[in-house]
């Protein structure tokens, strides 16, 4: 590998909003803020709606998912004027 064209690794702590799961891994994502993990060190902590854990492929389970939340959380977030220009 050629040195400093790749970005750094870390380990960090993603935690599944929806199974309240917890994973430690290795990764080039940033956060400010942190967790402490069953180590004692503190890690960044990202926080994801969906992750292995809870996704109904690997949990053989359905969902019903929330369209309309998520399109009123779209408008509010970008703006009715988004969505009316397509």
């Amino acid at each position: 590998m050629r040195s400093r064209i790749h970005p750094q690794s870390q380990p960090v702590v993603f935690r599944d909003r929806a199974a309240d799961v917890a994973f430690l891994t290795r990764s080039t994502a940033q956060s400010s803020r942190t967790i402490e993990w069953a180590d004692g060190n503190t890690y960044p902590l990202i926080d994801v709606e969906i992750s292995s854990a809870s996704h109904p492929f690997y949990t053989g389970t359905s969902r019903v998912m929330d369209t309309a939340g998520r399109v009123e959380r779209f408008e509010r977030r970008y703006g009715r004027a988004a969505s009316a220009q397509h």
